[in-house]
């Protein structure tokens, strides 16, 4: 699991704004320089429906001019967006992670940790400048998931950046309807479910990786900038594989269950565009690969 930390990264916009989960506020980006990106874009269609699939990072410095070209293009022409998850208020996202990342009662989580990786586990504390009691109360994934977000917050990662708020925005302005294919309760859900030996070994290792995370995070950002799903599969998805469990339940059957909701909406007319992950249209378990299992073939839109 030495590389698990690519999958936490391709989550973590998730619980970005949630001051609860021990974060801390990072300072403003400065401005950054115009840089062209051309992410990846696909095309399913049928004859009255099409439905466009494209991949995000969740969470991105300024400066990368994505939102043009074929994917405004697919976009203008589409009458609904599609997202992992519509998010909730602050509010009501703090209470679903209080109430499905704490454990209230019971072991602390440093005792939980096995005794030859609490060293590194307080280490990264004290590194991340919070107190082991601030952590004491959350299960481990939560606490994997906040201690990744620090490093690149602090490289000015944000997911004001990320397409899925520069979408959302858009649709809003266009009177779009945005729909998503999860809840927020779900997604978090789906953290949950991992048994905590899972949860321990995803916490181990994040913590291992977190000196590179900023460059992980930009390895991922290159890759998906010149729409190169090979080379990020090999940097999200390959990850999984020592993992099963956390592939299974973060990345395989949420593929399938995509894959089935967009079958069961090319049975009506229309024009969709779907923004889910990029880790979720690359690989062999890709959304792509499940569609195809379906006998619905998605093709690459050339730009």
């Amino acid at each position: 699991m030495k590389t698990i930390m690519k999958a936490t990264l391709s989550a973590v916009g998730l619980f970005l704004a949630l001051p609860a989960c021990g974060q801390t506020a990072s300072a403003p980006a400065p401005a950054a320089a115009t840089t062209d990106a051309d992410p990846a874009l696909w095309v399913v269609k049928d004859k009255d429906t099409t439905v466009y699939l494209f991949g995000t990072i969740h969470i991105l410095k300024p400066g990368l001019t994505w939102f043009d070209e074929a994917v405004k293009t697919a976009f203008d022409r589409s009458g609904e967006l599609v997202l992992e998850m519509v998010k909730p208020d602050d509010a009501a996202m703090q209470q679903l992670v209080v109430s499905q990342g704490l454990n209230p009662t019971g072991p602390t989580l440093t005792e939980k940790i096995p005794a030859g990786d609490r060293a590194a586990y307080l280490k990264a504390l004290t590194d991340s400048g919070v107190p082991a009691a601030a952590f004491d109360r959350m299960k481990p994934w939560l606490a994997a998931v906040t201690l990744s977000l620090g490093p690149i917050q602090k490289a000015g990662y944000a997911p004001a950046n990320g397409p899925e708020e520069v979408l959302s925005g858009s649709a809003r302005a266009s009177a779009k309807p945005v729909v998503g294919l999860e809840t927020a309760a779900q997604q978090i859900g789906y953290f949950g479910m991992l048994s905590e030996p899972a949860q321990l070994r995803f916490l181990a290792a994040t913590i291992k990786e977190l000196p590179k995370a900023n460059d992980t995070m930009a390895r991922m950002v290159a890759d998906w900038s010149r729409g190169d799903p090979d080379a990020l599969a090999a940097e999200m998805n390959d990850a999984l594989k020592d993992s099963p469990e956390v592939g299974k339940v973060l990345l395989t059957d949420r593929n399938i269950r995509w894959a089935a909701w967009i079958k069961e909406r090319m049975a009506r007319p229309g024009t969709v565009f779907v923004a889910v992950g990029a880790g979720h249209l690359a690989g062999p378990d890709s959304v792509q690969a499940q569609l195809a299992k379906l006998k619905i073939k998605a093709k690459r839109v050339k730009y």
